[in-house]
């Protein structure tokens, strides 16, 4: 180890590197709460411990949250964030290459002098030379300046974007302390969206994250709805509480909340890997020892600035002198009675759309511009103004033919050989933002063949011949208000239909009783299919599997390019804009994808692996494309053998290279769980006892709607193949999201 507490094995991996659930808002469901009080107590009486040997650490990121602003910044050493060099300053309109030619000049100043201090011997320094040599005390050996020509980093400055969070946190504080509080969870959870998002509930990061908490769509589908009418990511009540989940589950699975914090940022399984591989749950040893390709600078120093943000919450004052927090947001909800246009609804409340729009930010544009209809048992949040608003009383102000059975289905295209997104947009006549945005997709976005895409309703610009009308949509009858679109018409270039047209449900309504609501119309029929290219959308709140481990993936590349981006020492960001352009975080980026699942999918030294659950001999003989008989054969398996729940299983990597073994794994179970989550909820726990005689088929029978992949994820260190009776089983509940709401 050197005297920064950074081996050097790890400065040198540095270099190389270079039915959707809904919550109420005043209260969680009791059974919630209880399911998760079973459990040891989660909020411990020194949940966050601040250990003196990284007090330093805290104490910079303190200084970077409260005495300097974007327009200024710290030039520092990565490892010992004691040895701050230089305080950047930057005039406010100075542009991005004059700030980050100041910061080269600076940094390579800097480093000329370590070189100087380290090769001077005994000669005289000059007075700025001494400085430096004086900022590293008794560590500043000549090798250790030398290594530390290599380590300059910079940090910008943060004070205006913590102080304007501090402002913001007012609207929701009360909020995020009393899910903590029902969860059983510390109130000091409730400061890190400060490290997060800087309490921006609209914020977005380069590689996905969203809101508040700063959820990826792969992990947020575990407890929000996230789909082209809801992104519950973007309501701050409602993600919190599965933020609540999140960290729960993380401190269930590590043990204690700095390793819970940091998993937030790093990962479930690559915070357990750290644990397991120094044999230690402490943080600072952790933080000071491990040495992983992932496990770099955001990761090292997410609990440290999370513990900064604390001290500075909870003594504003002393930072930043009297400040006015806004006042917490108020409002109503009142459920839905049906599918309803937000146009329609704009009318009937007669509500300003703009505050409709500020009370309910998980609306997408498709429901704002009429794409999508507000999904019926959606809570819309509506001004406290007089009017007590109840789902009866909503449902008397529409008319029947205001209300529907279904969703708005959106034509959708799948692509073929030699499309863009801008052919495509010419062809459906809308700009190329309009159909990305549509498809969460940037303009500059590649499409790939096969991949299917929503469309817009209004018939292509460009018509080689028309496609017939289904029989069922010919017959249905048009929507009162909104009539279907005439059905697009079919490009010339495209070949074999995508997928049968699907007929339109019968035009059936319910029928009306007082003081029910009145009768709700038949859903408009799905938008017109082109035969050629144009397949159905998913229903409700669910999504289809296709959607869900298509934007899995995306998730997972886009985290992959962003380390790829920080291992190859892009430069930090000189600017607010810059800063805001990579994500709302108020510190580092990312080093790994946030992910929840805990499992290790790598491949042991000795060439083996632990069995986890869904995975057959067959897999591996996939994977490795070799037979299933070879698999058994080297591993001495009797045939219909069955392979077990954490057994070791030896593999031979003649034919395909480790690395594309664990791809191929890693993207097996991506893929399984993107297409359970496309149509589950997770939403709260339960504790199993397990009996004489129990068995794994025991627990599949206990929790049929389970997958046992997702037991073993609550439950990573017990060995579910041998069950001893009295073994504590933390089983998931979990939900089904149906095609309604």
């Amino acid at each position: 180890m050197n005297s920064t507490g950074a081996p050097e094995s790890l400065r040198g991996a540095a270099r190389r590197q270079a039915g959707v659930v809904w919550w109420g808002f005043t209260l969680l469901t009791a059974w919630l709460a209880a399911s998760l009080a079973v459990t040891p107590a989660l909020a411990q009486d020194n949940p966050m411990p601040r250990p003196p040997q990284l007090e330093r650490d805290v104490q910079f990121w303190i200084r970077v949250y409260t005495q300097i602003d974007t327009n200024a910044g710290f030039l520092h050493d990565q490892y010992n964030l004691g040895v701050v060099y230089d305080t950047l300053h930057f005039e406010p309109n100075a542009t991005p290459g004059e700030r980050e030619r100041v910061v080269d000049r600076e940094r390579e100043r800097y480093a000329a002098a370590l070189r100087r201090i380290a090769t001077g011997g005994d000669n005289a320094l000059s007075a700025d030379d001494q400085r430096i040599k004086d900022l590293w005390a008794d560590e500043g050996t000549p090798a250790r300046l030398r290594a530390a020509t290599e380590d300059i980093r910079f940090q910008l400055g943060q004070e205006d974007r913590f102080r304007a969070g501090l402002i913001r946190s007012g609207a929701w504080e009360t909020h995020i302390a009393q899910v903590l509080a029902n969860l059983g969870l510390p109130p000091e959870l409730s400061v890190l969206p400060h490290v997060e998002s800087s309490f921006n509930p609209a914020a977005y990061s380069k590689v996905g994250a969203a809101g508040l908490w700063q959820f990826m769509r792969s992990t947020g589908r575990r407890y929000m709805r996230i789909d082209s009418a809801v992104d519950d990511r973007l309501d701050p009540f409602r993600s919190t509480e599965a933020a609540g989940q999140l960290l729960a589950y993380n401190h269930r699975v590590l043990g204690t909340w700095p390793l819970a914090l940091t998993a937030y940022n790093h990962g479930t399984a690559g915070v357990r890997r750290a644990k397991e591989t120094l044999g230690t749950d402490d943080i600072v040893r952790i933080v000071r020892n491990y040495n992983s390709r992932t496990f770099g600078f955001a990761s090292r120093n997410f609990y440290v600035s999370f513990l900064a943000a604390l001290e500075v919450d909870r003594n504003p004052e002393k930072y930043f002198g009297a400040l006015q927090r806004q006042s917490e947001v108020k409002f109503q909800e009142v459920q839905l009675p049906a599918y309803v246009s937000m146009a329609t609804l704009e009318h009937a409340l007669k509500i300003d759309p703009e505050k409709l729009r500020a009370l309910n930010p998980a609306l997408t544009h498709a429901v704002w511009d009429g794409r999508q209809r507000v999904p019926k048992t959606y809570r819309l949040r509506l001004p406290r103004d007089g009017t007590s608003w109840t789902r009866e009383l909503l449902a008397q102000r529409l008319s029947p033919g205001e209300m529907f059975a279904g969703q708005n289905a959106p034509p959708r295209y799948r692509v073929q050989s030699g499309d863009t997104l801008a052919r495509v947009a010419e062809r459906y006549g809308v700009p190329v933002e309009t159909l990305a945005r549509m498809n969460g997709l940037r303009a500059s976005g590649r499409l790939r063949v096969g991949r299917v895409i929503n469309v817009p309703e209004a018939a292509p610009v460009m018509v080689a011949s028309t496609a017939a009308q289904s029989p069922a949509t010919a017959a249905a009858p048009a929507a009162p208000t909104a009539p279907a679109a005439a059905p697009p018409a079919a490009p010339a270039p495209l070949a074999t239909p995508a997928s049968p047209a699907t007929p339109a449900p019968p035009a059936a309504t319910v029928p009306a009783a007082t003081p029910a609501p009145p009768a709700v119309a038949a859903a408009q029929p799905h938008a017109p299919i082109v035969a050629m290219g144009i397949l159905p959308a998913s229903p409700g709140g669910a999504v289809s599997a296709e959607v869900a481990q298509r934007e899995s993936a995306e998730d997972a590349a886009a985290s992959a390019a962003a380390r790829t981006r920080t291992a190859s020492a892009g430069p930090q960001p000189l600017s607010a804009a810059q800063a805001e352009a990579i994500g709302p975080a108020l510190g580092p980026a990312a080093d790994a994808e946030q992910n929840a699942d805990p499992i290790d999918y790598s491949v042991a030294h000795d060439d083996s692996i632990r069995v986890t659950g869904d995975e057959t001999l067959g897999h591996y003989a996939d994977w490795l494309s070799v037979s299933t008989a070879h698999v058994r054969e080297i591993n001495h398996l009797k045939f219909r053998r069955p392979v077990l729940i954490g057994q070791r299983i030896r593999l031979d990597f003649r034919k395909v290279p480790r690395e594309a073994f664990e791809a191929r794994r890693r993207e097996y179970h991506r893929e399984l769980q993107a297409s359970f989550f496309a149509a589950h909820r997770i939403v709260g726990t339960e504790i199993y006892i397990a009996r004489p005689g129990d068995s794994l088929w025991t627990l599949t029978q206990h929790a049929t709607q389970t997958p046992l992949w997702l037991v073993q994820q609550y439950n990573p260190d017990v060995d579910l193949a041998d069950l001893r009776a009295g073994t504590q089983i933390v089983m998931p509940r979990v939900e089904e999201v149906g095609s309604g709401g």
